[in-house]
């Protein structure tokens, strides 16, 4: 039987915690699915205990939700959506394991931020490519983890990269290490000694164990360490940009600009979202979308270590002489915002209160994966519901980033809305399920199941539902991990 005392014996009293407050606070998200207030919140310290504690979990058939990221909780993946469940904390796992330039990898535990690492990895001239200004609290880890698309596509060799080998402990509480690490030992030292660099991600044997913790929501086991494939920080670098009163008169320079791979960051946004981005209060973002274009793509170009000047042009003339075959003009600045501010805007961190809540106070994200000459169906239809259910089209963001060398797109549209309104959260809450259906009847791809998206998603192949179910089972054979979430 599950009791504190047998909790407290494994962690420790002071990592045991049961505080009324601290529980609520571990339950508050920002989606409208159905959560609750877990039974305790735990903080284990390393992998051996976060082993024990999935075996005690098993034992005792208690839920288990793990975390890692700090600050608002935007989606709903993190907290419980069953009663009784204990919350594994591990974003006091902060250790940067190792940093090798050489290889140019980094091996990070799930409570390392952002801004911790590339603090860590600017000391050897070094970068990892991130997502669309994250919260200042977001887990590296998990943010990978969730395929949250990166803004440089190109370093994506593989849908998942920059993630590599990982290290985790099962729903059954069986701990082992993925891919290239997977040969052993069991001891990233000792492999470092042997100079193994945890690159490569592939096994081990015939089956890539890390694709199963991926868009997973911790549903199948517990990560405690991530190898990241990083970059070499660029010489020189400038983001461009190139504005168009109608997204499918950039499509063709984005697709082309792909093929090209001359590009590091690639983006596109609409005003509305430019101005979010950008934006530091409610009024500032309601002048910015009076003069800022309707939509927005960003390219940028760099030169690194290595002639960085030559490259750096080159690139550069190429994407403008590509812009001009399709009609556009690309820039280093549009209506008073230069290319610099915006790559500064969206590599940055969000501090305080999260960027897309500045202009209402809340918001929701519908977001999915298509492809970029579908887009304008999808912007269309969404455009149309809003309408209809009386929501101010002019304040729908929409973001679209290209994923792994632009083989699929994700596509997200922003709602904001006012939480102290109960009318607007009501509008918000039906547009957002009207707008699900309708993307997955136009063929959108929900790789990301989030609360409600799971259910539209899954519904369409039974086979396939069944199929990850049963491959869940294996691997969490008692159903302790964050029970209620289903992954892709």
């Amino acid at each position: 039987m599950a009791t504190k005392d047998s909790l407290q014996t494994i962690l420790g009293k002071a990592n045991v915690i049961d505080d009324p407050a601290v529980l609520a606070a571990y339950a508050e998200n920002k989606s409208f699915d159905l959560h609750f207030k877990p039974w305790f919140v735990v903080k284990p310290k390393n992998a051996e205990k976060i082993e024990e504690l999935v075996k005690w979990a098993n034992e005792t058939e208690t839920p288990l939700v793990p975390v890692s990221s700090t600050g608002p909780k935007l989606r709903g993946d993190s907290v419980p959506s069953v009663p009784g469940a204990v919350v594994a904390d591990l974003s006091g796992l902060k250790k940067i394991l190792n940093v090798n330039r050489q290889q140019r990898m980094v091996v990070v535990e799930p409570g390392v931020t952002y801004g911790q690492l590339n603090a860590e990895l600017g000391k050897q001239n070094m970068t990892i490519a991130g997502s669309l200004k994250p919260k200042a609290g977001q887990s590296v880890l998990t943010d990978v983890l969730e395929a949250v698309p990166r803004l440089n596509p190109m370093i994506q060799w593989s849908f998942f990269d920059p993630l590599r080998c990982v290290e985790v402990t099962w729903g059954d509480g069986t701990r082992m290490f993925t891919g290239e690490a997977a040969g052993g030992p069991l001891d990233l030292k000792t492999q470092w000694g042997k100079q193994q660099w945890q690159v490569q991600y592939m096994g081990p044997w015939m089956l890539d164990y890390y694709r199963l913790l991926t868009q997973a929501q911790g549903s199948m086991g517990i990560v405690t360490w991530a190898s990241l494939k990083t970059a070499v920080k660029p010489v020189i670098q400038q983001l461009y940009l190139a504005e168009a009163d109608d997204l499918t008169e950039l499509q063709d320079f984005v697709y082309k600009a792909m093929w090209t791979r001359f590009p590091d960051e690639v983006f596109i946004l609409n005003g509305s979202q430019l101005a979010n981005l950008v934006g530091k209060s409610s009024s500032e973002i309601e002048k910015l979308k009076e003069v800022l274009p309707a939509w927005v793509a960003a390219v940028s170009a760099a030169g690194r270590e290595l002639v960085p000047e030559v490259r750096f042009e080159a690139r550069s003339k190429d994407l403008i002489d590509i812009a001009q075959g399709f009609g556009l003009d690309l820039r280093e600045g549009i209506s008073n915002l230069s290319g610099r501010q915006l790559y500064e805007e969206a590599t940055g961190l969000s501090e305080g209160t999260y960027w897309k809540d500045t202009y209402a106070g809340d918001h929701q994200n519908v977001f999915f994966l298509t492809q970029l000459d579908k887009t304008d169906i999808f912007l269309r239809a969404v455009r149309e519901i809003a309408e209809e259910l009386g929501y101010p089209t002019e304040d729908i963001g929409v973001y679209i980033q290209p994923k792994h060398l632009g083989s699929s797109y994700h596509m997200e549209f922003t709602f904001p809305y006012d939480p102290d309104s109960a009318k607007q959260e009501a509008r918000v809450k039906e547009l957002t399920d009207a707008v699900s259906i309708a993307v997955s009847d136009l063929g959108g791809y929900f790789s990301r199941p989030y609360g409600k998206w799971a259910g539209i998603q899954l519904n369409k192949d039974a086979q396939s539902l069944l199929a990850l179910k049963r491959l869940q089972g294996i691997f969490d054979p008692n159903d302790v991990m964050n029970p209620g979430k289903l992954a892709i």
